[in-house]
């Protein structure tokens, strides 16, 4: 059996076909537009591939309540063309085959946990940082689902008195991590993208300031036995050892487990890289072919 993947963000698509030993045979990326538009490419793409089973890793907030009437639909997203979109629904009567569907940092922290960087754990957290920010979270090999699913991108910061932005640019809620932290409110702020601002600039320590916090709140929480941080901020490398330095500092030695760690082995990168979401729906889809 040929499995499909689709990792379904909010400026792009990524899709992808793979065989029984999970290798990947073939990829493609288009651009997310409308869903008039761009569902029927997506579409045409998987009957070209005569796939068995699909799995969707989607950007949110989604209906995961099977026993709600918009069960598999997006939610409130600000990406207004795609709120209320059927996405699990269009794709199984358009291909007529069974599909599964979870965040896209759920499916992400899914292959983490699985193939990655927290393999051999029983939980993890995993946090993107791009053009949103969003968390995932695995615990004894499962995404947590509950109300609905985890949106730690919208938990409440301490504003840094060093921000000229203090209220962020979420149009939710004010001083959120999101509208903090994400790519666009870094490059609203400062008026450059975090690829082109210079690593010596007052951003990455506020961005660090940011990001620790969250990392924080996620240890007190939700105890994860690993934070993996990925996304497109997140390219820039230099940032970690300021993100372990102030969730140290935040933790003040509470967490004795970590006290003696400079969590280099704690808050990590992705172990695999770039393709953590696309592994994720892959793996999604195998379980959507097996129930």
């Amino acid at each position: 059996m040929l499995y499909g993947a689709l990792e379904a963000g909010g400026t792009k698509m990524v899709l992808g076909c793979y065989d029984e030993n999970g290798t990947l045979l073939d990829r493609t990326v288009m651009p997310t537009e409308t869903p008039a538009i761009t569902f029927p490419k997506m579409l045409d793409y998987f009957k070209d591939k005569g796939i068995g089973a699909l799995g969707i890793g989607s950007f949110g907030p989604l209906c995961l309540n099977p026993g709600d009437p918009h069960f598999g639909a997006i939610g409130a997203t600000p990406k207004l063309p795609w709120r209320g979109f059927d996405l699990m629904g269009e794709f199984a009567r358009g291909l007529g085959v069974p599909v599964a569907l979870d965040t896209d940092v759920n499916a992400a922290a899914l292959a983490e946990a699985q193939l990655g960087a927290a393999k051999g754990l029983g939980s993890c957290l995993y946090v993107t940082i791009g053009t949103g920010v969003g968390g995932g979270v695995i615990v004894d090999g499962k995404p947590i689902h509950g109300l609905m699913h985890p949106e730690l991108g919208h938990m409440l910061l301490v504003p840094d008195p060093r921000d000229p932005m203090p209220q962020g640019v979420c149009p939710y809620h004010k001083g959120c991590l999101e509208g903090l932290a994400a790519g666009p409110s870094m490059e609203k702020r400062w008026g450059l993208s975090a690829k082109e601002l210079p690593d010596d600039h007052v951003a990455w320590d506020i961005e660090a300031n940011y990001l620790a916090q969250m990392c924080f709140n996620a240890i007190l929480t939700l105890s994860p036995e690993k934070i993996i941080l990925g996304g497109g901020v997140l390219q820039r490398k230099h940032i970690f050892p300021l993100i372990r330095r102030k969730t140290l500092s935040m933790l003040n030695g509470y967490i004795e487990c970590l006290a003696d760690s400079d969590l280099s082995d704690y808050i990590v990168e992705p172990g695999l890289d770039t393709a953590s979401g696309l592994t994720g729906s892959y793996l999604l889809a195998r379980q959507a072919a097996d129930n």
